[in-house]
């Protein structure tokens, strides 16, 4: 893995999104990983060198904010951007409060994406 090219890690149950959000997010110069779940990224030996973390909000088993938490206690302060394509406007001032980066609503453009990995790479 290269070291000049930070890696984010994706977090989807949408096949179509794990397929076509690595190459998107490769064009943007980032190294990827894509996980179906939350279970699989934590059990993953790469938790510790994602430097963000792009996560689906509704999963089954553990949830985009379910993995957050446990982020947070573990003590690892991965930078998030999450997505959902459930549009409820109660969502994303709460992930926002509870510290996430950025909350897209699918279908979001390849430039709101880059964007929020933009501001989660650049938070110290």
């Amino acid at each position: 893995m290269n070291i000049a090219h930070p890696l984010v890690s994706v977090v989807d149950d949408d096949e179509s999104v794990r397929e076509s959000l690595p190459d998107l997010i490769k064009e943007f110069g980032f190294s990827v990983r894509a996980f179906s779940s939350a279970e699989e990224f934590l059990a993953s030996d790469i938790v510790d060198k994602t430097k963000c973390l792009i996560l689906d909000v509704s999963m089954p088993g553990m949830t985009g904010p379910d993995l957050q938490r446990e982020l947070k206690r573990r003590g690892l302060p991965i930078p998030i951007v999450f997505i959902t394509a459930h549009r409820d406007d109660t969502v994303r001032p709460r992930l926002l409060e509870r510290g996430a980066v950025e909350c897209l609503f699918k279908p979001f453009s390849d430039a709101a994406l880059q964007e929020a990995l933009s501001s989660a790479l650049s938070e110290p």
